[in-house]
């Protein structure tokens, strides 16, 4: 796996290429056929998950059915900084490839290469805050009216 197939995802996109070969090392690529569990809602949260073929569907008991996520999607990156369970259960659409992340990885850069893991902090922090904005929009559409 090269560094520069990372460059696809956006939340390691803007990292250098240096930075990106050391999440690298660290990933585990994994195949999943069509239909199997990536992971269950409520499991441990262990780490972020980068979609790189296929398709995946996530899915929970409270929200039904979430949609899908493609190539190049991410999923799980609040994850590496803090534990908690999976807020959604992630099937393989088709068949898929993921490479994973897991917290023991990311606590291994933050020792071996703390620029890179603060580097992806901070993209993980920057993704989070977006999802937040998105979230807040509608909240602050219905104060107003």
């Amino acid at each position: 796996m090269k560094s520069l197939d990372l460059k696809r995802f956006s939340i390691l996109a803007e990292l250098s290429d240096d930075d990106r070969e050391a999440i690298a090392h660290v990933l585990e690529p994994q195949r999943f056929r069509r239909g199997r569990s990536i992971y269950r809602e409520t499991a441990e949260a262990d780490g972020l998950l980068l979609v790189v073929s296929g398709e995946v569907r996530l899915s929970s008991e409270r929200c039904g059915d979430l949609g899908t996520l493609a190539e190049g999607g991410v999923l799980g990156g609040a994850s590496l900084l803090t534990p908690g369970q999976r807020e959604a259960t992630v099937k393989a659409e088709v068949d898929c490839e993921v490479w994973l992340l897991p917290r023991a990885s990311y606590r291994r850069l933050v020792e071996d290469f703390p620029r890179t893991a603060c580097r992806l902090t901070e993209a993980i922090a920057a993704d989070l805050a977006v999802l937040l904005r998105e979230s807040l929009g509608p909240l602050a559409d219905s104060t107003h009216g």
